[in-house]
């Protein structure tokens, strides 16, 4: 009879962990992005992305918003509406979902996620569940992911000493770290004339510069690591950067496109809200 109670208690033990465990199904998808001003690039970028979230989860409502609040701001005067992510989620709350799915289209886990999960933490408890989803650059494999993605897609003419310099944003935060480990494993994995620098963190134009050099390099071709090819690739990285460098001496070509635009970094990002369901 003991041993018939010992076995009912732990079975009853077993369930009631198994339901506090149990977390339901996502019902809404929210793509939260830092946005852009930017009509063209936008359309190849977080439009795309949207799409391709909607298709891949056909039976979950959609929304989306942004993080910046002077691109809110400046699409707001020309009458085009963007949600934060308060906003959204709230207005997913009135319409009944309880348990949403999250996922920034951000490349690194620096400021914006921290203020992400800020404002999402506020709001846990309207809601069953909150899920969000990781930057693109968050685990030593998808640092490895992304490294083959790009040094396939803009290969280096190493016969002509050239070489691909990869623009990143950077940030104040420990995060600027991500840049630097993109950097080194573009060697180690066999693309010596691959490199990473950032407009505002570490490695800089400097670094950067000096690697080609020691390396003979006379071309260098500029390409956004950016989610969106907006203000910063139109601008510092189309117009100061190259101008920098060919005061060096290096023959400069650009390929602008964010990242947004490549098919396999969009599936990665899917990749992540299919992992981040149960």
């Amino acid at each position: 009879m003991r041993k018939l109670f010992l076995f009912i208690t732990m079975t009853l033990c077993a369930a009631y962990v198994r339901a506090q465990d149990f977390v339901a199904p996502p019902t809404a998808v929210l793509m939260v992005h830092f946005g852009t001003t930017h009509d063209d690039t936008r359309a190849k970028t977080i439009d795309a992305i949207n799409a391709k979230a909607k298709e891949v989860f056909p039976g979950m409502a959609f929304a989306e918003a942004y993080t910046s609040r002077i691109v809110m701001e400046r699409l707001g005067k020309r009458g085009m509406h963007k949600d934060s992510p308060t906003d959204a989620l709230l207005r997913l709350r009135g319409e009944g979902h309880r348990d949403i799915l999250i996922q920034p289209s951000y490349v690194i886990d620096g400021i914006e996620m921290d203020r992400l999960r800020k404002e999402t933490d506020c709001l846990r408890p309207f809601f069953d569940s909150l899920r969000i989803g990781t930057p693109l650059l968050y685990s030593v494999e998808d640092a490895e992911r992304v490294c083959d993605i790009l040094a396939a897609r803009h290969p280096a003419d190493i016969k002509k000493h050239g070489h691909v310099l990869f623009v990143g944003h950077g940030t104040e935060s420990p995060a600027t770290a991500l840049y630097s480990q993109l950097d080194y494993m573009m060697r180690a994995q066999g693309h010596p004339n691959h490199h990473v620098a950032t407009i505002e963190g570490y490695p800089t134009l400097d670094t950067a510069i000096r690697e080609m050099k020691q390396m003979k390099g006379r071309k260098v071709t500029l390409v956004p690591l950016l989610f969106v090819a907006g203000d910063h690739a139109k601008n510092d990285i189309s117009v100061e950067w190259k101008q920098l460098l060919e005061e060096q001496g290096f023959t400069v070509e650009l390929h602008i496109e964010g990242l947004g635009e490549v098919p396999e970094i969009q599936d990665l990002y899917i990749q992540k809200m299919k992992n981040g369901r149960p």
